[in-house]
């Protein structure tokens, strides 16, 4: 708990650390297959000691990312596992896991999708079958000082070996459970480094030997270094066109002329309600339903006025496509709020900014529904 506690907590770190959006593109994801090539060891629980449980191990993987956060993939890890007994003494066997994992990015749902990130943490849960072989190095040389679980044998040549309780020959297959987690690294648009560690749970028959009647499931254990390579793009950049500015020629002077007395003329009223959202929120706060009201009576008082609503959204945080979905529904919800108090939809204009503008210097402040009624 504690090692998945703290790559969460440098992941989350590291995501910060990201390339900032440029204001001439646009990206949106794509669904992609991908392949996964991973080496690294394998542990398998026992009463030896920690090194001398360690082993090889790899593992290959096709996969298919459905959205930003989750993914699924099928592969098979594998090559040699080790078990052993309290004096130390080892014996080995060869494996390999055909599993259906499903990944579920933590980074992107806590932290919204954001494309130019460097980091990614994925949580992995899976299921498969364990098949064994090479199971010949059962017999192992006799310890008189170990008290073994079940009698010792004689072997050939008069040495003295012993058995194991749930010894099995030939192939052996397993259900087996997995879960654990990834870091993946982003070096290009479609290849990253990863590092991934998996636990497995299997039957008490796996490593030939039961403890406490059998009742127990064994575990091992991979960690594995590798790399991922999405097999399209990723990512699709939409790039965003500079407004053309057309230079006006100047206008030829014209000779002054005498000016006339302007009439008086009495100022229309006008008011500028600002109605402020908390993040991801679209919905008005009952916080700001006085200022609602306060929009509406100026409304209904003066019925020859117009309002125009426009929202917006901050530039700290999200990316252009949500910022601009926020800020649509912010503005949408100011002018149902005015129509169900009455208000004629032919007075109302509705507009929405997204991040492209930042009404106030300070950030949270954006997040907001600007109406000016005249």
């Amino acid at each position: 708990m504690k090692i998945g506690k703290f790559l969460l907590a440098a992941a989350l770190m590291l995501s910060g650390f990201t390339a900032s959006a440029q204001e001439t593109e646009q990206v949106e994801f794509n669904r992609h297959w991908f392949i996964q090539l991973q080496g690294g060891a394998n542990y398998t629980l026992g009463e030896a000691g920690f090194g001398k449980l360690i082993s090889p191990a790899a593992q290959l993987s096709v996969g298919y990312q459905f959205t930003p956060i989750w993914a699924a993939r099928f592969g098979a890890s594998g090559w040699q596992s080790k078990g052993g007994f309290e004096n130390d003494e080892t014996f080995k066997w060869n494996y390999i896991t055909p599993a259906l994992d499903v990944k579920f990015n933590l980074i992107n749902a806590i932290c919204g999708y954001n494309p130019y990130r460097r980091f990614g943490l994925n949580l992995i849960a899976g299921v498969g079958a364990n098949i064994g072989w090479n199971n010949d190095d059962n017999a192992m040389p006799f310890d008189a000082t170990y008290v073994y679980p079940t009698p010792k044998t004689v072997g050939v040549n008069n040495t003295t070996y012993y058995e194991m309780d749930k010894y099995w020959d030939g192939t052996q297959v397993l259900p087996v459970g997995r879960f654990g987690l990834d870091v993946d690294y982003r070096v290009s648009k479609r290849v990253s480094l990863n590092l991934e560690c998996l636990a497995h749970i299997l039957s008490d028959k796996y490593n030939s030997k039961a403890k406490n009647s059998g009742k127990n499931a064994d575990w091992y254990f991979n960690a594995l270094l590798g790399v991922k390579i999405a097999l399209s793009d990723p990512e699709t950049i939409i790039p965003i066109p500079a407004p053309v500015v057309v230079e006006e020629p100047a206008p030829a002077p014209q000779p002054a002329a005498t000016p006339k007395p302007q009439p008086v003329v009495e100022k229309a009223p006008e008011i500028r309600s600002e109605i402020f959202y908390s993040i991801r929120e679209t919905v008005i706060p009952e916080s700001q339903k006085a200022e609602l009201n306060r929009l509406i009576a100026f409304l209904k008082q003066n019925p020859n006025t117009k309002v125009e609503v426009t929202g917006y959204a901050d530039a700290g945080t999200g990316n252009p496509r949500i910022n601009m979905f926020y800020s649509q529904g912010r503005a949408d919800n100011v002018a149902k709020a005015l129509v169900e108090a009455g208000i004629s939809a032919d007075r109302i204009t509705v507009d929405y900014k997204g991040d492209t503008v930042q009404p106030f210097s300070e950030n949270d402040k954006n997040r907001v529904t600007i109406s000016i009624a005249k």
